[in-house]
């Protein structure tokens, strides 16, 4: 047990050390940009993300099949594709319902979403509260509407098919406005520290807290998530799996590749058909990334929820 915590402790110091290499660069690509004035045009820039999340972002559910074969062996269920068709119509049916209620969904995901971040991504806690964890996690929603508030909150409102976010916009306004946002993060930040027990994490959860925070003072709110999502969120649980699964990164990859090809490619047909109904590319990829992330996430967390639950 101590030998698989100190390998589990030094490939996640490893992944941080490349993260924060990754952080300069993009620093640096940053004061490029201001000093030059060249800025990639946003059709490019959500091209780009959505290739990042489509590949490195959602490859680390990508083994939820394999997951879903050890639950259906404690529940001792033999017929597997019971489980895949139970994972597609609960992701068919997230989407389905944020195009009728999609200020109530959106809500939840965006909760759902800051617990599932904040568990995920903490090693070895000291503390497992849901609602610390929540709050940790909630990082990822505070950070952008601080800096980039019109921005997030216009993001917000393009991510439905009918009359706007009403209700949500307002609420966030107020809470912007009469600076609890920034009461809010705070309180993120000193979760992200008070949920580890020894110093040295206590530290390096510091360093991710000021990684997260400096990407999304200097980037547009989907491009910082996509760094987010893809290079800490991702490759972190993907680490935690080749762990827990004792395999190398080659298997890993290769396991991963098949579900990870078909969501891509259900991804890009849907932002196709969204399209057709006359919307611009643009809100196509937006509401592509985060509806199918929520999609996607729902049946992820149930499932993770369920093994914890059996001890798995």
């Amino acid at each position: 047990m101590k030998i698989e915590f100190k390998q589990s402790r030094q490939l996640h110091q490893s992944h941080l050390g490349y993260l924060t290499l990754g952080t300069i660069l993009f620093v640096l690509l940053a004061v490029y940009g201001i000093t030059t004035g060249y800025k990639l045009d946003e059709t490019s820039t959500l091209t780009a993300c959505s290739f990042l999340i489509l590949t490195i972002g959602i490859s680390h559910g990508a083994l939820d099949h394999e997951k879903g074969k050890k639950l259906f062996k404690i529940y001792k269920i033999k017929n597997i594709s019971i489980f895949y068709v139970t994972y597609l119509i609960l992701g068919i049916l997230i989407a389905f319902i944020w195009f009728f209620f999609p200020e109530i969904i959106l809500i939840i995901f965006l909760t759902v979403a800051s617990y599932h971040f904040g568990k995920e991504d903490c090693i070895h806690p000291s503390i497992k509260n849901s609602l610390l964890f929540a709050t940790k996690g909630s990082l990822i929603i505070w950070a952008p509407l601080l800096f980039h508030f019109d921005n997030t909150l216009a993001i917000f409102e393009i991510l439905h098919f009918g009359v706007g976010l009403p209700t949500l916009s307002k609420i966030l306004i107020y809470l912007y406005e009469g600076n609890f946002i920034l009461f809010f993060l705070i309180l993120s930040v000193l979760s992200n520290y008070f949920i580890f027990k020894t110093r040295l994490v206590k530290v390096l959860s510091l360093v991710e807290v000021f990684i997260v925070l400096v990407i999304n003072f200097l980037y547009y709110p989907v491009v910082a998530f996509t760094f987010y999502f893809c290079f800490l969120h991702s490759i972190r649980h993907s680490i935690s799996l080749i762990l827990k699964m004792k395999i190398n990164s080659k298997i890993f990859f290769k396991k991963a590749l098949p579900l990870t090809f078909i969501t891509a490619v259900i991804f890009i047909v849907s932002a196709w058909v969204i399209m057709l109904n006359n919307y611009s590319l643009n809100g196509a990829i937006l509401k592509v990334i985060f509806i199918g992330l929520a999609s996607l996430t729902f049946p992820h967390i149930l499932l993770e929820y369920l093994l914890e639950k059996n001890g798995k």
